[in-house]
């Protein structure tokens, strides 16, 4: 009888995971999504702007929206869609604008703090030359020899 009870426990995903995997297959889809409208948008050469070419629902993104332009235009953000479509904490999926700097500088800033570069730099610096008196007659060649 326990036995059974412990079957049928390990056999039951947790409700924890199944939310889990529920949000990265939204996330997932939506990222598919999102990456098919901006391969197939169309480019206006004339306008200098590039136009979505199909309604994407889930995106909320109609067919002829300006997706970017050169003018001020306000462009979707992924950020905003997976707010939208309630994922929570969507700062987790997205990865940080490369103008405010990404994984790297984050890593070059906060994980190494340039020890490496400073120990590197001192391997291979010459070794200091030492400052004596300034050499007779100048060292100017073996003209003043005699």
């Amino acid at each position: 009888m326990m036995l059974k009870l412990q079957a049928e426990k390990q056999n039951e995903p947790p409700v924890k995971t199944c939310k889990a995997n529920l949000r990265v297959q939204i996330v997932d889809e939506l990222r598919i999504e999102w990456k098919s409208m901006w391969i197939e948008q169309f480019n206006d050469k004339v306008r200098a702007e590039g136009v979505s070419v199909a309604d994407y629902e889930r995106l909320k993104v109609s067919r002829g929206t300006i997706l970017h332009a050169t003018r001020s235009c306000e462009t979707p953000e992924f950020k905003d869609i997976l707010k939208e479509n309630l994922v929570e904490n969507p700062d987790r999926y997205i990865q940080p604008n490369n103008v405010e700097g990404g994984w790297r500088k984050f890593i070059k800033t906060n994980i190494t703090k340039g020890t490496f570069k400073t120990k590197r730099v001192a391997e291979y610096a010459p070794p200091p030359k030492p400052k004596g008196k300034q050499p007779k007659k100048g060292g100017r060649g073996w003209l003043h020899t005699a």
